[in-house]
């Protein structure tokens, strides 16, 4: 069942990790996939293992960038049906006190700012498609995260700005929501267990955390998104979906 058939797909951070499972998925379920990275070798990669005819360079905290790769995909398709907001930073790990001014910007510009350009220079599509926009969260905007206090911060906003949103652009008809994982084996994620000298004990606190049993990879998060860009789920707005595995529901031992 293609779920997505004919669909334009705008999607930020969709050469690495659970973007690129997104990409995966969306093209997948039949639809033509924008996918923007600012990291060329993860461009070039993708459009080698996906197959995808656009896959742009670009910086998502630069407003030029945004609006420049929005304005190929309106060039060339005439159109966009959906705004997949998924490129994020997680670093620095630290306490707020040690965050430097210069890594509490660069985070608010990566994972948030980033929203305003996209939603700015979008917004008029997606009002003449009656589109969607999804954001990538995490559990951690709701419940916190030690030593990741900025980042948790851009979460925790990217959930009010969800909702928000979802109010402003209903009688519009287009739908606004999030996905907010808790653990996920992206290829950051095993390289920085990797380096950790009890890698093992790591691995199986990742997969503690969850009530099911097990840290998963991107495609349990991408399917989810499947679902929220589709006809579906067009009575789904103002969500904040989480895709945890049960994280959040509370002690396990």
């Amino acid at each position: 069942m293609n779920e997505l058939t004919d669909r334009i797909v705008y999607l930020t951070g969709g050469t690495k990790g659970i973007g690129f499972e997104c990409a995966k998925a969306y093209k997948a379920a039949g639809a033509t996939v924008v996918a923007v990275s600012n990291d060329l070798a993860s461009v070039e990669s993708c459009k080698m293992a996906l197959g995808l005819e656009d896959v742009l360079l670009g910086d998502v905290s630069r407003q030029e960038d945004v609006r420049d790769t929005l304005r190929y995909v309106l060039n060339k398709y005439g159109r966009i049906d959906a705004v997949h907001n998924n490129a994020g930073i997680a670093y620095p790990a630290k306490p707020l006190h040690e965050t430097t001014g210069r890594e509490w910007d660069e985070l608010f510009d990566v994972n948030l700012k980033s929203m305003l350009y996209t939603t700015r220079h979008a917004f008029e599509a997606l009002r003449a498609t009656r589109g969607c926009i999804l954001n990538t969260s995490s559990l951690v905007g709701e419940i916190g995260q030690e030593d990741h206090a900025a980042y948790s911060a851009t979460k925790g906003a990217m959930n009010a700005l969800t909702r928000s949103m979802a109010l402003d652009y209903a009688p519009f008809g287009i739908r606004v929501n999030a996905v907010a994982p808790a653990g996920v084996w992206t290829p950051m994620l095993r390289e920085w267990n990797a380096a950790q000298e009890n890698a093992k004990d790591m691995e199986k606190y990742l997969d503690g955390i969850h009530a099911l049993g097990y840290c998963p990879e991107g495609d349990v998060i991408a399917d989810v998104c499947v679902f929220l860009l589709s006809e579906q789920a067009r009575f789904v707005t103002g969500a904040i979906m989480p895709v945890s595995g049960g994280a959040e529901l509370g002690y396990r031992r």
